[in-house]
């Protein structure tokens, strides 16, 4: 089971850290991906991690701002927000699939979803 923390009130212009936690011993055999969805839009793909936290992938429109890492010790990955817009203000959610290899932006592609968390940034 997969569970996202870390959400939260914030300010334009601030930071959070989200916290995707795995209850399952072999989380560092999974690669994982962050997706967020807003009210009346479709889930959209912010990075994502291979399994060893060797490779990366963001999409454009958080690049620079947001960054994804892991800690396999704590079955843990993280996404790392900064200057946060209002724009961000959406229901975040960690996704994983069990790989040697790359995520993916494509949400289809994996197979276990945790709940969302919610990021709200005001103005």
């Amino acid at each position: 089971q997969l569970q996202a923390s870390g959400g939260g009130l914030v300010q334009a212009g601030g930071s959070l850290r989200l916290s995707c936690a795995a209850s399952e011993r072999t989380f560092s055999s999974y690669a994982v991906g962050w997706f967020r969805q807003a009210p009346g839009k479709e889930r959209e793909f912010l990075a994502s991690i291979s399994w060893s936290g060797d490779s990366t992938y963001s999409a454009d429109s958080v690049k620079g701002r947001f960054t994804i890492s892991r800690d396999n010790a704590k079955n843990t990955v993280y996404l790392h927000m900064n200057s946060l817009k209002p724009d961000d203000t959406a229901v975040y959610y960690c996704a994983a699939r069990r790989t040697y290899g790359s995520g993916s932006s494509d949400r289809s592609w994996y197979n276990y979803w945790g709940r969302g968390t919610l990021v709200t940034v005001s103005s």
